[in-house]
């Protein structure tokens, strides 16, 4: 048995440290909001120790949140250890706004902690309590690497830390935490090497489980390398320029805005297509208007949207680390009518579905493993300078009842994804409790008039809602 524990990141995980730049932090976070109610108090604050006492008792069911970063020597890849000088109290932070604070503090509050980078001496999460702001509500502001989550598991997370009742839920004594001793780092490059020498055996495995898995293997292997040959070429062709598409400096602008989840589904209805490609003709609505006001002629504009696809499956349910693929879809932004727009894009991801796009990318994903980190650190680092998409949205479900924390109800949820160098504005949407939450996240000096971008959104929405009324009202008939 081994004296040592240690477990190797994903090639997928591990690309978005080695992605990381000082402009550019790699975390995903969120700013979370709750009425006061049991965690109010007698002086108007918040029971900050209450929450640290939430978190600190589900902490064994997330072992990645009292685990760091080591380095495999001579590689750019890493693996996580447990961390032998963990407390709580650094990860679990107390601030407040001035009182009553409003939300336009918050969200430059939030754009300020959210543009901070992680210490990777230390487990790559943060939780700012914020107390103050008005309405008699409080504030969590999240981050954690996106080496350690994606949307889909981000997501788990929440509902690990939380509960969907705002009485304590009977709770064991959790298990004192022993840290593991982490290996030497002889010891880690001796397992490399191992790891390499395997490489062979690893190939025909998988080429074995995907013979398995094939109703019609010929067919199936015919779908999947045409499939990986069209998603390697969409990325080697670069995205038209736009303003939004040049180098970010360090700083951020964050901001936020809802819809009733009732009206996108109204559209969908009336139109038919999915609800995220309701969301992406939205998006396109925006994105016309705003380059429109910034001068830029959008017909024939090659504007391409990278939208993350979740390939988890139910086994994986809770699992963290990157379970996701991507699609990467062209935005009809010359078309004038938004019900074409809708057309365009939902004939697309259909396209995409048949085509098993997002399963060429895993696959193509499952051949990194293979391939030397140097190699692929190379690579990462590159990938920025031919960017075949010009904007990332990603939509994740999440729960549709009232999530509490230690008591205290959750009303609103606003994700952020991070940006990438030219990738100047990133949009992320959460659905949660009937309405979803939409948070833009923006280079402070590309996008000085984000808000201006907001209000575009809504007013997107508000013209898909006026087409879709009279075909819902005909339905009716």
């Amino acid at each position: 048995m081994p004296r040592y524990a240690y477990e190797r990141l994903s090639a997928l995980d591990n690309s978005f440290l080695v992605l990381e730049k000082p402009n550019a932090y790699m975390h995903v976070a969120s700013t979370l909001v709750f009425e006061s109610g049991a965690l109010r108090k007698p002086d108007g604050g918040i029971d900050a120790e209450a929450i640290r006492e939430r978190i600190g008792a589900s902490l064994h069911k997330i072992p990645r949140y009292r685990q760091r970063l080591a380095w495999i020597p001579f590689e750019s890849h890493a693996v996580w250890v447990d961390d032998d000088r963990f407390q709580l109290e650094y990860h679990v932070r107390h601030t407040s706004l001035p009182r009553p604070g409003s939300e336009e503090q918050l969200k430059r509050l939030s754009a300020r902690i959210m543009q901070q980078h992680l210490d990777r001496e230390r487990p790559l999460w943060e939780m700012w309590i914020v107390e103050g702001l008005d309405k008699d509500r409080f504030a969590l502001v999240t981050k954690v690497h996106h080496c350690m989550v994606d949307g889909v598991s981000g997501v788990d997370l929440l509902k690990v830390l939380m509960s969907l009742s705002p009485e304590p839920l009977p709770e064991d004594e959790p298990p004192r935490f022993v840290p593991r001793p982490a290996p030497s780092g002889v010891e880690l490059a001796r397992h490399e090497w191992m790891r390499r020498a395997g490489f062979p055996l690893v190939a025909l495995r998988d080429l074995g489980a995907l013979l398995r898995e094939a109703d019609d293997t010929r067919r199936e292997i015919f779908v999947r390398l045409r499939a990986a040959a069209e998603t390697l070429g969409a990325t080697l062709r670069a995205a038209s320029p736009t303003p939004l598409n040049r180098p970010i400096g360090p700083h951020r602008r964050f901001d936020w805005m809802t819809m009733e989840l009732a009206d996108v589904k109204a559209v969908r209805g009336a139109f038919g297509g999915s609800l995220n490609d309701v969301v992406l003709t939205v998006v396109t609505g925006a994105v016309r208007r705003f380059l429109e006001r910034r001068g830029v002629r959008t017909q024939g504009l090659d504007f391409r949207v990278m939208a993350p696809v979740s390939v988890r499956t139910q086994d994986e349910s809770g699992a963290l680390g990157n379970r996701v693929s991507a699609w990467i879809v062209p935005l009809p932004l010359g078309e004038d009518e938004p019900r074409e727009r809708l057309a365009a894009i939902a004939a697309r991801t259909e396209e995409l579905k048949e085509s098993r796009s997002a399963t060429s990318a895993q696959m193509l994903t499952q051949v990194a493993e293979w391939t030397p980190s140097q190699l692929l650190a190379l690579g990462a680092r590159n990938a920025t300078r031919l960017l075949p998409f010009n904007l990332v949205v990603t939509n994740v479900p999440g729960p549709q009842l009232p999530m509490y924390m230690a008591g205290a109800r959750m009303t609103e949820s606003y994700p952020h994804v991070p940006l990438a160098d030219n990738l100047g504005l990133g949009i992320a949407l959460l659905s949660y409790d009937g309405r979803i939450h939409w948070g833009f996240n923006a280079d402070y000096d590309l996008v000085p008039d984000l808000d201006e971008f907001v209000q575009d959104t809504r007013d997107a929405l508000a013209e898909l809602l006026r087409a879709a009324r009279p075909v819902a009202a005909r339905g009716k008939k």
